[in-house]
């Protein structure tokens, strides 16, 4: 709540966002009372440890509470990361996501979505030839994720994962970012390899955990969705790799134990 005055009453853009607002909120209560889909999501936690700039994710031992519903891993995972390597003038530190990852740790791993049905709400507006409704439900469907994304970090950190139990932050602390932990995303800034999506939705069977499947190019569908990983190193923060050389790549590519070809296509945009 503490952004909307500002913006609501700023003199260039007040009007145009209080119009905005207040439309979203007349949508929003439809889909309340259509309840036209349902969010579902998946969180696992696993033990592991690092081996370079990769992490090795072990397997946990069956469970007689596991019913089918919750993350299984019938082996170990591993995921492959990317260090910094462009030059820096004044910063030394070069950062990969596996230096947050002791010897012997743990990792965690979600995918949550709005569900499915977004798309076929927005569509009965388009029908009508209502496309700032159809716009509207849409927009509200990637905020639901995002949201539902919030959410779940928020109950591992105090609760599942259990690493700060005694957290507390307003809604401004948490659009801050100041928790402890990040949750960075396969195809971002610091892990750029969208095909790192795969091992993810394999290791907590994500599909049939929450519906969420992955296209060709690994974007995901329901579009409304967010996916991750949960890293709870008191000093980890999101950086961006940026540009790699060609050692890195042929190093990255072995690791993964493709060919530098479909690493470079994977890639393209980061190489120097």
């Amino acid at each position: 709540r503490g952004r909307y005055p500002r913006i609501l009453k700023d003199e260039v853009v007040g009007a145009e966002a209080t119009k905005l607002f207040n439309d979203a909120q007349k949508i929003l209560a439809q889909i309340l009372r259509d309840k036209p889909f349902t969010p579902r999501g998946v969180v696992g936690i696993f033990p592991c440890k690092r081996d370079g700039d990769d992490v090795v994710v072990s397997p946990l031992p069956p469970s007689p509470r596991e019913r089918g519903e919750v993350p299984k891993a019938e082996g170990g995972v591993t995921f492959h990361f990317l260090r910094q390597q462009k030059k820096k003038d004044n910063e030394q530190v070069y950062f990969c996501l596996a230096d947050y990852i002791q010897e012997n740790d743990y990792i965690g791993g979600f995918a949550v979505t709005a569900g499915d049905g977004a798309g076929e709400y927005a569509a009965q507006f388009e029908k009508k030839n209502d496309d700032y409704s159809a716009i509207m439900v849409k927009a509200l469907a990637d905020r639901f994720a995002e949201a539902f994304a919030e959410y779940a970090h928020e109950l591992v950190r105090k609760h599942t994962w259990g690493n700060v139990p005694e957290e507390k932050l307003d809604i401004e602390g948490l659009i801050k970012e100041e928790y402890v932990g990040i949750r960075p995303a396969p195809g971002y800034p610091a892990s750029p390899d969208h095909t790192e999506k795969r091992t993810l939705f394999d290791w907590l069977s994500v599909e049939k955990n929450t519906g969420i499947k992955l296209t060709e190019s690994f974007a995901m569908t329901p579009p409304s969705s967010v996916s991750g990983l949960y890293f709870a190193h008191p000093e980890s923060k999101y950086f961006a790799v940026g540009k790699i050389d060609r050692d890195q790549l042929e190093d990255y590519a072995a690791r993964k134990g493709m060919t530098v070809e479909v690493a470079e296509k994977w890639l393209r945009p980061y190489l120097d």
